[in-house]
């Protein structure tokens, strides 16, 4: 056992409270705050809570961030000050929450980019489809980004569904929505590269992931902040050296800490970053934490500290399986309340298997419940080592889960098949 340390985890809506609890199982003192009021039972019982982060920042050996949002000024501030920190900046966090500030960063480090157009009126988002025909994605930027059914990907050559759906957000959405981007779709292999960075330099191995956004099987339905995730531990390939590698020198400039990942669209034609994700991934940590050999604790004490990070990690391919409950991916506390809170987590053969990650999450008397506000409940994780026999052990543990009115997708991973051929075809998944 490491030395024991003492944690403090600050979230603005409830998103990190699983790595907490295996930061607390590994023997650390831990404290976690959430700010959002609705969201403040989450890991009720699971972790010991703080009322006041800032008055708890002193009683800190390590502070960790979550999000982005003005989370990263926070995080420098305490750096400065001589706190070890995981989390951003304000620079860092400008990278998710301004799309075109990312997009524009990406260029100058010498990365393509996908051509892409920013508006604040809808009328002359209109008006450059009419004048420019093409299939577009319209990508709300700050805040609104986080509402993801609000992202629209335009399947018409002519843009003439864009057009539709840009009428209908100017009607509906023009005080939600302040500013977008249209950028031009590009076809090819979704996928995302991400890598932990110790405040000087990246961390390797690197991580290769795929995310299942929508809501069902197939691929169809509502968009969702997430679904399920597959992936697997790499050492620097094309793809993370003609993209994330070459932010590396900026990022040591402002001294980030943590992790970062870049979503791209990939083809025979080259590789297109779509967005920065500049914190942890939801659902992505838990399954790499279920992946590390490295005691997570003692990976974020030596990130936070600068040192010469080691990161140990199992062979194979990871998945991770979102179960969810109504009303999600849905804001609607009526049909919350009517069939989820407090919905009580089962588990067919006794206690919960350790690769069960809580979300939304409290425990009372022993007992699970659904909490918060969101209908985002556990994360279950398969590991093998083949990305067939992840699958089967992750939907195997599903089957001993029992939440009234819980669904999933029962295809995560599914696509790897297809997307792993032809990403090998194009060379990009060849180490460096």
């Amino acid at each position: 056992m490491p030395d024991k340390k003492k944690f403090l985890f600050v979230s603005l809506g409830g998103l990190i409270g699983d790595i907490a609890w295996q930061v607390l199982k590994e023997g650390h003192d831990v404290k976690y705050y959430i700010e959002a009021p609705k969201e403040k039972d989450i890991a009720d019982g699971f972790v010991p809570k703080s009322e006041d982060w800032q008055s708890d920042v002193d009683w800190a050996d390590v502070i960790v961030f979550d999000d982005t949002l003005g989370q990263g000024a926070k995080a420098q501030a305490l750096r400065q000050q001589g706190k070890l920190v995981i989390g951003g900046s304000a620079y860092t966090d400008n990278l998710e929450d301004d799309r075109s500030f990312g997009q524009e960063e990406l260029k100058k480090a010498g990365v393509n980019i996908i051509p892409y157009w920013e508006f604040d009126d809808f009328d002359r988002a209109i008006a450059h489809v009419r004048a420019n025909p093409d299939a577009y994605v319209i990508k709300p930027s700050g805040e609104a980004q986080n509402v993801k059914r609000r992202l629209f990907v335009g399947e018409e050559d002519d843009g003439d569904d864009v057009i539709r759906m840009l009428e209908a957000y100017k009607r509906a959405f023009s005080e939600e929505i302040k500013v977008f981007q249209l950028q031009k779709r590009v076809s090819g292999v979704e996928m995302a590269v991400g890598a932990f960075f110790n405040g000087r330099e990246f961390v390797t191995p690197v991580n290769i992931n795929f995310e299942h956004k929508k809501l069902f099987p197939g691929n169809i339905g509502p968009p969702t902040g997430e679904m399920g995730t597959s992936m697997y531990w790499s050492a620097p390939n094309r793809i993370f050296n003609q993209t994330l590698k070459k932010m590396e020198g900026r990022l040591a400039e402002e001294g980030y800490v943590g992790y970062i990942d870049l979503n791209c669209i990939v083809n025979g034609n080259g590789i297109y970053p779509l967005e920065f994700t500049s914190r942890f991934g939801y659902p992505t940590i838990m399954i790499q934490q279920e992946g590390m050999i490295t005691p997570i604790g003692q990976f974020f004490l030596d990130l936070a500290a600068g040192a010469d990070t080691k990161l140990r990690v199992k062979s194979g391919f990871q998945i991770g399986v979102r179960i969810v409950v109504p009303p999600f991916p849905f804001d609607d506390d009526a049909t919350f309340e009517s069939f989820s809170r407090n919905a009580t987590i089962t588990f067919k053969k006794g206690a919960a298997p350790e690769e069960v990650h809580i979300e939304d999450v409290k425990q009372v008397g022993g007992q699970w419940l659904v909490a918060g506000t969101s209908g985002v409940v556990l994360v279950v994780v398969g590991l093998g080592p083949t990305m067939k026999a992840a699958r089967a052990q992750a939907y195997g543990r599903i089957k001993n889960i029992t939440i009234p009115n819980m669904y999933y997708r029962d295809d995560i991973g599914e696509r790897w098949f297809d997307d792993h051929d032809r990403l090998h075809t194009w060379g990009y998944l060849r180490e460096a």
